[in-house]
């Protein structure tokens, strides 16, 4: 099959007029789409959830122990006295 036969071949397939859907797998489809799209919302309402309550809580985290603050030395006493 040379070029011009494929080409031939496929206009000819894309002429052709679609099958008809029957109308149960088109509300099943419908069905579904929205499903999914009902799913990924909660999915995706749920992580920013997620991801402002760990901020939240780094935050308090952060501001109650001051992990920047370099911890007071404990290995050598206070020299006193010189």
């Amino acid at each position: 099959m040379n070029r011009a036969e494929r080409e031939a071949a496929v206009r000819r397939i894309m002429e052709r007029t679609a099958p008809p859907v029957p109308l149960d797998v088109y509300t099943e489809a419908v069905r579904r789409g929205e499903r999914l799209l009902r799913r990924r919302r909660l999915a995706r309402r749920v992580l920013w959830l997620l991801a402002c309550a760990a901020a939240v809580a780094f935050t308090v985290w952060a501001a109650r122990t001051h992990p920047w603050a370099e911890p007071p030395s404990d290995t050598t006493p206070p020299v006193t006295g010189w």
